[in-house]
């Protein structure tokens, strides 16, 4: 009675502790951060989740392979006379024995199965830590798609304000019969290309909110919310951790330390070695020492036995050939991933470098002309100094110089984060 309210109790808190983390991870922030994406990111996302999983998966598995062999009990009773008609007593016309078994292992077995273990535990740590990189990176992208959405949906509503001005303008001056109907139809069709605009930007802003949503595994996708940051980056060095001014060669060895995908290659390659020393030391027969009990009517006796398994048709030919075809994979893996590092690196590095000068190119020259040209032709217009198509011509450019200057905002923001991702800077939260 006392195990089944002790096992009662213990039911109903973990039915209350799991009610209360569903429903402290059911409610996201209305204003929501980087960090605070990244974090929940980390502690709610599935596969995050199944990636500890792996770890716990691989540290059972090295318990297992740590422990030793159980002995083996053999209770055997032989020669009783059932069958004649008068057999005698039972414990003294017949032979009893009672031994116990048990297995040697040699040349080191169970402590070279132990380190493959550990091994295998080192590598699903590191392939952990290489998963959290790689989410870090997504959210930081889906993240700033929202910023960058946002931006051109702000730009859409400014650009169709001021067509909506322009056409209350042109109403009252159709009205006092300063332009003919057909000028002020022309700009009200021209509506539709900046309201269409509003229509894609909030579709651009929905979607990309939702994928965010997803990856913090949100269980609406269609919640509503903000984020907090803008697309322009102010301090490269401190919002991506990435060491400004170090050389390539710098930062090809920062990588090379900090990356977790290549640690989780090392350690596979070192796993594999092992596993080869393993494989080798299994050629050598186990030796199974015995002993026990024996009483063979009124006669007792102890016994003693030795078993070597003859290894003359398999010495395990092919797990030796196995484990070294492995090795040698193994080796050939870590060194793609080396070169697969220097590839992203230079890759990133020439993204960061291009964007950069792409972003100060339309800032100095395109964005101010932008800028003053659709001021200035709008002012004009109003005077009645400029004819409309000018006007639409300088608001559509206008528009697709903003939107361009948003694009090369986030894209330069990611590839510095992209940089960072590549060297493996802030992915060891675990």
């Amino acid at each position: 009675m006392r195990n089944r309210l002790r096992c009662a109790i213990r039911g109903s808190i973990l039915m209350l502790a799991l009610c209360l983390i569903r429903a402290s991870g059911a409610d996201l922030p209305r204003l929501l951060s980087l960090d605070q994406a990244i974090r929940l990111a980390i502690e709610r996302n599935p596969l995050i989740q199944a990636a500890r999983s792996e770890i716990l998966i691989s540290e059972g598995d090295l318990v297992a392979a740590s422990k030793r062999l159980n002995p083996a009990f053999t209770l055997e009773s032989e020669n009783y006379p059932y069958f004649q008609t008068n057999p005698g007593p039972f414990f003294s016309n017949q032979e009893i024995t009672a031994r116990v078994d048990y297995e040697i292992q040699t040349r080191g077995r169970r402590k070279l199965r132990t380190e493959v273990a550990r091994r295998a535990v080192e590598m699903q740590k590191s392939l952990y830590d290489d998963r959290l990189r790689q989410l870090r990176l997504e959210v930081q992208r889906a993240y700033y798609q929202v910023v960058l959405a946002r931006s051109n949906l702000n730009v859409a509503k400014t650009v169709l304000e001021q067509t909506d001005r322009v056409i209350e303008l042109n109403r009252v001056r159709y009205e006092q019969g300063a332009i003919s109907e057909l000028e002020l139809t022309r700009v009200e069709v021209e509506r539709l290309r900046f309201v269409d605009d509003v229509f894609q930007s909030e579709l651009a802003l929905r979607n990309a909110k939702a994928a965010l949503l997803a990856l913090l595994n949100a269980d609406d996708l269609g919640a509503d919310f903000d984020v907090v940051g803008e697309l322009p980056v102010s301090d490269p060095a401190k919002e991506t951790g990435v060491p400004w001014g170090a050389s390539l060669g710098e930062l090809r060895r920062i990588a090379f330390q900090n990356r977790a995908d290549l640690r989780a290659a090392i350690e596979q390659e070192r796993r594999a070695d092992t596993e080869t020393r393993l494989q080798r030391a299994i050629r050598s027969p186990n030796v199974t020492v015995g002993a026990g009990y024996k009483r063979n009517g009124p006669v007792n006796s102890l016994i003693f036995g030795v078993t070597v398994p003859l290894r003359v048709f398999n010495r395990n030919q092919g797990g030796i050939l196995r484990a070294d075809a492995e090795r040698r994979r193994a080796a050939s893996l870590a060194a793609a991933v080396r070169k697969q590092i220097e590839l992203e690196l230079q890759k990133a590095w020439n993204a960061v470098e291009i964007n950069r000068k792409r972003v100060e190119y339309i800032e100095k020259q395109q964005l101010r002309k932008a800028e003053e040209a659709s001021t200035v032709t709008l002012a004009a217009y109003r005077l009645g100094g400029a004819p409309l198509m000018d006007l639409l011509d300088a608001q559509r450019r206008y528009r697709e110089t903003v939107r361009i200057y948003n694009q090369a905002l986030y894209d330069e923001r990611v590839s510095l984060y992209e940089l960072a991702g590549v060297l493996g800077i802030g992915t060891g939260d675990r």
